[in-house]
């Protein structure tokens, strides 16, 4: 996610312009817009003319700029793009306000968000930025003589490093160790949560093995993947076997998991936990909170107003925050969102103890 713009407008209200790179930052937008946002973009709309030539074929497209006022929002993964329905309160055409419009957003879109921003849906878009600017999957694709290194971000591909060296054993069995060290070394410096390693034949086998030795840190971040080619067409094929993707998936899950493991542990002991909308508020309010967990479906119908909690949702968030504590918004779709959801949807690991 790209932050291109972002400005006061009155009171509460701020007008933040991105442009999401990723269909992760068009899922991550799912949970930022609601009922009630401005949202303002191009577009083009069926535009019915008075005339002999358009008469029968229910108008033509035209392209022009509109601001609506939020209706519903969808993520359509499968069509890469979020649809933003609305009504029309500003437009390049007058003649065109009052009516309702979908803006279909796509990855590199200009969107224009104006609305009183909570703290989490500030934080999500700070995550996704970050996720933009700095890569956490790095490819290495290795062959007999060669090896290269790519790093992985929701913006593209970026290549870090060639090697190469001589082929063969025996006398050149040293210098195929050197190839397998200096990618080592290369791997050893990225700052990348997980690494591919991929190639045909068995070189990317004893590539791994020369790691495991060497390097047991980076070793633990590896997965082996089968690929016909190296270099740029190598890491296509990674790309195209989804195997990066898979990685992304697994390790916000994993981040969610190890949060809930600790949050049934500490209930399993009636240790620091607080869970279920009442307790965890108390815990708010007494500035006990270290870490609040809250599942984003519950999030979003709270602030629809289709919820039956008692508590304002938004003023939990942003007292936990006030507090210092941290808030870790939980996907509905993985595992350990619902466990959490079958706690009421939210819970909290505390500071200390509530009697």
């Amino acid at each position: 996610m790209h932050v291109a713009d972002r400005t006061a407008v009155e009171g509460r209200r701020e007008r933040i312009t991105v442009v999401p790179e990723s269909l992760d930052d068009l899922w991550h937008l799912t949970y930022v817009l609601e009922p009630g946002d401005a949202v303002a973009g191009d577009t083009t709309r069926r535009i019915q003319r008075d005339d002999d030539r358009t008469r029968d074929t229910g108008g033509q497209r035209e392209p022009m700029w509109v601001r609506l006022e939020v209706t519903d929002v969808e993520f359509a993964k499968f069509s890469t793009r979020l649809r933003v329905g609305g009504e029309i309160v500003d437009c390049s055409r007058e003649d065109q306000l009052g009516f309702h419009h979908t803006l279909n957003v796509e990855e590199h879109d200009e969107l224009e968000v104006e609305k009183v921003w909570q703290v989490d849906q500030l934080e999500r878009l700070e995550e996704a930025v970050e996720a933009a600017e700095q890569p956490d999957v790095a490819v290495a694709t290795v062959e007999e003589g060669a090896a290269h290194v790519h790093t992985v971000a929701q913006y593209g591909v970026d290549e870090r490093a060639t090697i190469s060296g001589p082929t063969g054993k025996g006398e050149f069995a040293r210098s195929r160790e050197e190839l397998f060290e200096e990618l080592t070394a290369v791997l050893g410096r990225l700052d990348v949560d997980a690494i591919v390693l991929a190639g045909p034949g068995f070189t990317k086998r004893d590539a791994l093995e020369y790691i495991e030795s060497e390097a047991p840190d980076v070793a633990e971040r590896v997965r082996t993947v089968d690929t016909a080619s190296v270099g740029d067409r190598g890491v296509h094929e990674v790309l195209k076997r989804g195997a990066v993707e898979e990685i992304q998936t697994e390790t916000r899950i994993a981040e969610e998991a190890e949060l809930i493991d600790e949050l049934m542990a500490r209930i399993g002991e009636g240790a620091e936990v607080a869970y279920g909308v009442d307790e965890v508020a108390k815990a708010a309010e007494f500035g006990a909170v270290e870490t609040l967990l809250i599942l984003d479906e519950r999030l979003r119908a709270e602030r629809a107003d289709e919820g039956d909690w008692d508590v304002d949702v938004d003023d939990l968030v942003e007292n936990v925050e006030q507090q210092g504590g941290d808030v870790t918004v939980f996907s509905h779709e993985f595992d350990p969102g619902q466990q959490l959801d079958s706690l009421g949807g939210v819970a909290a690991l505390l500071r200390y103890r509530l009697e």
